[in-house]
Formats: structure tokens, C-alpha cells, sequence
């Protein structure tokens, strides 16, 4: 690679980060907000502690947080580190997104993915901590889905309709969230909830069938080894499970295609 394309890729891969870490802080509102259904917007950023407005010039996603050492500039209280790692996290993945999908060539579905993650960051976390998933999250990825459809018949194919794509995301609408469904109706809520089976539609639009149902596949496997291993630290069986169906979502936005063919050929239903 010539040096000038090098120092051309790096000054632009440091902006999406740059970019990235800016929508990282913007997500640490939506996780803590969102719950609590409170304005995303009208409210400035406060210490959780003493309640002082932050300054601007301590709102610079990740390096203020470092520069603070995790503390509160007023009172000194400390700031959890997981501000910093949403942020970071977002960055990071902004940058090996466009990195894979190559900027030059399929920018569109590689902001469409970023956003996606962005999206599932916010699902990550919230449900982490209030086991609530919220519906403008699942409306927001439903509609990355619609957008991710249109992109496919116009940028690639350069068809009004791609018939075979089509019914693979309509069949991923109910491929796996009708199964839940039936689940949460079963256990009248204990052991799914109800945020889980929207997640899964909407995801199945922008995923498509394959990639849906690995994506499950995933978080059934992580979320049944993070549930033992939680259950024996605490004592306790229950768990948010959207954070894991989250992971297999990320993991499955790009590689579910792949993943489920080989599990296919592994199987022996393909050659």
C-alpha cells in the first residue's frame, strides 16, 4: 500500500473513531434514560453524586473520563468506568465495522451495521441493568432493517425487488420470534419476556432468516452459560436475556450468513 493511501486510511479510520466514541456518549444517556422515560434531549449531563451540571469541556467521550481519573471535577465522587467503555466500545467497533465492510466500497452497509450496533449497545446494557428493553429501540433497529432491504435492491442488485431477500427477512420477522412469543405466553412472562420476542422481529428484518436463527443459536448458548454461572455467584435464576440474544444479533449481522451455512455443511443438509 502506497504511504500516501496509508496516512489517508488512518486519518479517516481515527475519525470514525472519533465519530464513534460521539454516538458512544450519546448511547450512555439512552441506556440510562430511556428506562426512566426521561428526555433524551432537554436535560443536561449531572454527576449522579452531587447533582452539578457537567461542564462541556468535560463531555469528551473517553478522554475526559481519563483525564478526570473517573471522578466527578465538583465533588470528586467517582464515575463508573462503564461510561467510558460504552464509548470506547462504540468506537471501537465503529472503526473494525468500516474496516471490514471497506469504507470505499460499501459505506451504506457499514453505517447501517454501525448503527445497528449502536442500537444493541443500548439494548446490552439496559437490559442489564433494569431487564426492560425499550420499544424506540426495537423500532429504531426495525427501521435499520427496512433501510438495509432498500439499500440491497438498489446498490447491488439494481432491481426494484429482490424477491429471494424479501421473504428471507419476512420469514426472519417470525422465524424466532414466534417461538419466544409462544414462550413468554407459556410462562406468562417468567421465562422471556416480552422485549425479547420484539427484539428478535425486528432484528429478523435487517438479519434475514439464516442469520436470525444463528443469532438465537448464539444467544442461547452464551445466555445459558452466563445464567449458570450467574446463578452459582449469586444464588439467583433470573437473568436479562436480551443482552446475549444482543450478542448473537451483533455477531450474526455480519458472519450469520457464514455461520449458518456451516453449521449446514456440518450437518450434512448442504455440500
Amino acid at each position: 500500500m502506497p504511504v500516501t493511501e496509508l496516512i489517508y486510511s488512518i486519518i479517516v479510520y481515527v475519525f470514525i473513531f472519533l465519530f464513534g466514541i460521539t454516538i458512544g456518549s450519546f448511547l450512555n444517556v439512552c441506556i440510562y434514560r430511556l428506562p426512566k422515560e426521561e428526555s433524551l434531549t432537554k436535560r443536561n449531563s449531572h454527576c449522579m453524586t452531587c447533582g452539578s451540571e457537567i461542564k462541556r469541556y468535560d463531555l469528551i467521550p473517553v478522554f475526559s473520563w481519563l483525564i478526570l481519573r473517573g471522578k466527578c471535577r465538583s465533588c470528586g465522587a467517582k464515575i463508573s468506568p462503564r461510561y467510558c467503555i460504552v464509548e470506547a466500545l462504540n468506537g471501537i467497533l465503529y472503526v473494525l465495522t468500516f474496516m471490514y465492510y471497506d469504507f470505499m466500497y460499501s459505506p451504506v452497509k457499514a453505517i447501517l451495521v454501525c448503527l445497528l450496533l449502536s442500537a444493541l449497545i443500548v439494548v446490552f446494557f439496559m437490559d442489564w441493568d433494569t431487564q426492560l428493553i425499550s420499544n424506540y429501540v426495537v423500532i429504531f433497529i426495525g427501521l435499520l432493517g427496512v433501510l438495509d432491504f432498500l439499500r440491497w435492491q438498489f446498490e447491488i442488485d439494481l432491481k426494484p425487488i429482490n424477491d429471494a431477500d424479501l421473504k428471507s427477512r419476512i420469514i426472519g420477522f417470525f422465524a424466532v420470534s414466534l417461538v419466544l412469543l409462544v414462550i413468554e405466553l407459556a410462562s406468562k412472562g417468567k421465562a422471556m419476556g416480552r422485549g425479547d420476542v420484539y427484539l428478535m422481529a425486528a432484528a429478523g428484518l435487517f438479519l434475514g432468516v439464516k442469520a436470525i436463527v444463528a443469532a438465537f443459536m448464539i444467544g442461547l448458548i452464551t445466555g445459558s452459560i452466563a445464567g449458570i454461572i450467574i446463578k452459582r455467584c449469586t444464588g439467583g435464576s433470573k437473568f436479562a436475556f436480551g443482552p446475549w440474544l444482543s450478542l448473537g444479533i451483533a455477531v450474526c449481522a455480519i458472519w450469520g450468513n457464514q455461520l449458518a451455512d456451516l453449521y449446514l455443511k456440518f450437518a450434512g443438509f448442504i455440500e
